[in-house]
C-alpha cells in the first residue's frame, strides 16, 4: 500500500467526521504517516489492561488509540467547523497550507 501525502500535522485541531465520537473536537498529538492515522487527544479511548510492574499498579487504563485519518477533518480556524486543507502559494515563494471554508492560513 502507498504511503498518502499528509495535511495534517501534530499540533492540529481537528474535528471527528465519521464513528463513535464524530462531533468530537482535539488536538493531534501523534501522527503515523506509515499506516496513514492520527492519535487526537480525548478521542478515540480504549481500555488497556496493564500488568502491576516494580514500578508501577497494575490496572485499566483509559489511552487514546489511533484514528484514520480521512475520520477527522481540519476544524477552520475561524469557525471551528470541519474544512479541507488547500495549499497556497506566497509572494515570497513559500508555500502554506490554507482552510479551504475561509481561505485563513494554518499555522
Amino acid at each position: 500500500m502507498t504511503q498518502a501525502k499528509m495535511k495534517l500535522k501534530k499540533g492540529d485541531q481537528v474535528v471527528v467526521i465519521t464513528g463513535k465520537d464524530k462531533g468530537k473536537t482535539g488536538e493531534i498529538t501523534k501522527v503515523l504517516p506509515a499506516e496513514s492515522r492520527v492519535v487526537v487527544a480525548g478521542v478515540n479511548m480504549v481500555t488497556k489492561h496493564t500488568k502491576p510492574t516494580q514500578f508501577s499498579a497494575g490496572g485499566l487504563n483509559k489511552v487514546e488509540a489511533p484514528i484514520h485519518v480521512s475520520n477527522v477533518a481540519l476544524a477552520d480556524p475561524k469557525t471551528g467547523k470541519a474544512t479541507k486543507v488547500g495549499m497556497k502559494k506566497l509572494t515570497d515563494g513559500k508555500k502554506v497550507r490554507v482552510a479551504k471554508k475561509s481561505g485563513e492560513t494554518i499555522a
